[in-house]
């Protein structure tokens, strides 16, 4: 299938046997419009925010896993360390797209932001993103400009801070005992 056609591609990357389809944030909308109306992807699966803080400084050792299976000969769980890719930005947010059909195929479309970056909102062009989008925003911290509603899903609405960010302070809740009588 070609993709060259949609606004604001970026990049076009093949791995693991899933394509993904780097957009321009600004023409995220845009792009979404032309994948549903003119390429037939007609459902929003999922929509996933990553924070790559660090990512890359420290080498990590495993396998990859694939449909195939492991390479058990490639040595990296046998203690060499390899160091990931850089990546480009702090944050990515990943659409997974499916179009229902009879010749069904699957892709994702992500935009890379910096921090305090906003994305434009694709609610209109699919609805079920109004509640990824928030569950996005509530964990990371990630505004999309236009959401109708894009307050707090998950944690209470005066919580502070986003606690899937890389940054967010790791500890407990102080625990708040009452005095027995």
């Amino acid at each position: 299938m070609g993709y060259e056609a949609v606004p604001g591609l970026v990049e076009t990357r093949e791995a693991f046997g899933e394509t993904t389809l780097v957009v321009d944030p600004a023409r995220l909308p845009e792009a979404c419009l032309h994948l549903r109306d003119e390429l037939g992807f007609n459902l929003l699966v999922d929509i996933s925010a990553t924070d790559y803080l660090g990512w890359g400084e420290t080498p990590v050792a495993g396998y990859i896993g694939t449909a195939g299976g492991r390479d058990q000969n490639d040595p990296a769980a046998q203690g060499y360390a390899r160091t990931p890719e850089p990546k480009p930005t702090r944050f990515t947010v990943s659409y997974h797209l499916l179009r229902v059909a009879d010749e069904p195929a699957r892709v994702r479309v992500q935009v890379r932001l910096e921090d305090g970056e906003p994305v434009a909102t694709v609610v209109r062009v699919w609805p079920t993103a109004d509640w990824h989008e928030r569950e996005a925003y509530d964990m990371f911290g990630i505004v999309f400009d236009g959401h109708p509603n894009l307050v707090r899903i998950l944690m209470e609405d005066d919580w502070e801070g986003h606690p899937l960010r890389k940054d967010y302070p790791i500890g407990g809740e102080p625990v708040r005992f009452s005095e027995a009588e």
